[in-house]
Formats: C-alpha cells, sequence, structure tokens
C-alpha cells in the first residue's frame, strides 16, 4: 500500500496518507487508457459540419456546352465536382460521433492514470482546501507552496464555489469533483491535487 506525505495549505507536512493498492497501485494498462481518451475525445466533437453535394449546389440546369464537335471532354452539369463552384465528393454531413465503450474499462483507465500519477510523484495530497471568500492570490500563493505551479488539476470531494472561483483565472489550473473526474483532464494536467476527502471518495467509488 503507497504511502504519500499529506500537507496543508502552507505546504507543511502534517502528516502521511495510506493509498488503497486496488486504485493506486494496480497494473497499468495503456490500452485501456488509449481506449477511453479516445472515447472522451470523440464524444466532444460536435458533429456539425456540412458541405454540399452536387444535388445541393445552385444552378447546372442547362450542358455547359454541346456534347461533340468542341474538342473538350463532355460535360453534363456545371453542378459536377469538377467544376468551380460545383458539389463536393462525398460531402461531409453532421453526424453524432459519439459512442460507448466497457464500464469496466473505464475503471480500469481511471485506476490506471491514478496509478501512473503515484508512481510519478505528480499526486498531491491536501489535508483539506478551503477559502473564506473567493481570493486568486490565495490560491496561487498555495499551489507555489505545495510545489504545483505548472498545470494543475483540483479535486474536491464537493462543489465549493469559492475555491473554484479563487482558481477560475489561474492559466492551466482546473477544478473538478470526484464524480465528475476524467482520465483525460487528469492527464492533460501534471499535478493532481486531492483533498484528503477527496481520496476517500475516490476509494469509495472505485473500489
Amino acid at each position: 500500500m503507497a504511502t504519500v506525505k499529506m500537507l496543508n495549505m502552507a505546504g507543511e507536512a502534517v502528516g502521511e496518507i495510506a493509498l488503497k493498492d486496488e486504485i493506486f497501485g494496480i497494473e497499468i494498462n495503456e490500452y485501456a487508457v488509449h481506449e477511453v481518451v479516445k472515447n472522451y475525445l470523440a464524444n466532444q466533437r460536435q458533429g456539425t459540419q456540412s458541405a454540399k453535394t452536387r444535388s445541393e449546389v445552385k444552378g447546372g440546369g442547362q450542358k455547359p456546352y454541346r456534347q461533340k464537335g468542341t474538342g473538350r471532354a463532355r460535360q453534363g452539369s456545371r453542378r459536377a465536382p469538377n467544376h468551380v463552384g460545383g458539389g463536393i465528393v462525398f460531402a461531409p454531413k453532421p453526424r453524432d460521433y459519439r459512442y460507448t465503450i466497457n464500464k469496466k474499462v473505464r475503471r480500469l483507465a481511471m485506476k490506471s492514470v491514478f496509478t501512473s500519477k503515484v508512481v510519478e510523484n505528480e499526486i498531491i495530497v491536501i489535508d483539506a482546501i478551503t477559502f473564506d471568500q473567493p481570493k486568486t492570490k490565495e490560491m496561487v500563493k498555495m499551489l507555489a507552496a505545495v510545489n504545483a505551479e505548472k498545470k494543475a488539476l483540483i479535486v474536491l470531494p464537493e462543489v465549493d464555489k469559492n475555491v473554484v472561483k479563487s482558481a477560475a483565472n489561474i492559466p492551466g489550473v482546473q477544478t473538478t469533483i470526484v464524480t465528475a473526474l476524467n482520465v483525460y483532464d487528469m492527464l492533460n494536467h501534471t499535478s493532481l491535487i486531492l483533498t484528503k476527502d477527496a481520496v476517500s471518495k475516490i476509494e469509495e467509488v472505485y473500489v
């Protein structure tokens, strides 16, 4: 069972916390991680691209010129794809890119990323993150104290508006809650900052 130092908001060590091997110490499955990230990105696509085929563009009611005698290739319509202003061959149309993957694969991917964050020392556990009011300066100060000045993902057990607003204007910093946590966001941030209560909730959800 892996143990990680638990810090306070001033960056001081206030103890250690044991992380369950069933979540933070499994064999990393790169295939599962890849599949889940691919699925996440596909589900984000709007699928609103559209272009007109030759049956949808304007014009083309008569032949551009006569069939024979010009020495040129025969043409039936100016709407053909080989003409400027003609239709598009295999034109893209609005479509839904969403698809689902197995729940077990999603859980395996989450556990794999949690484990990789522990292995790479990119996980930071803080006893609690609280602000009396939204203060960006205080959030910057806390991130510097825990050595998370690059891209950081702050995971809370539940929504705390003061914490969310304090981090909202800091480039590279994002906040989320345990139930909204996803593989892509974890991989996209250098530091994964968890509160003590968030760790407990993660272990409750994923064990």
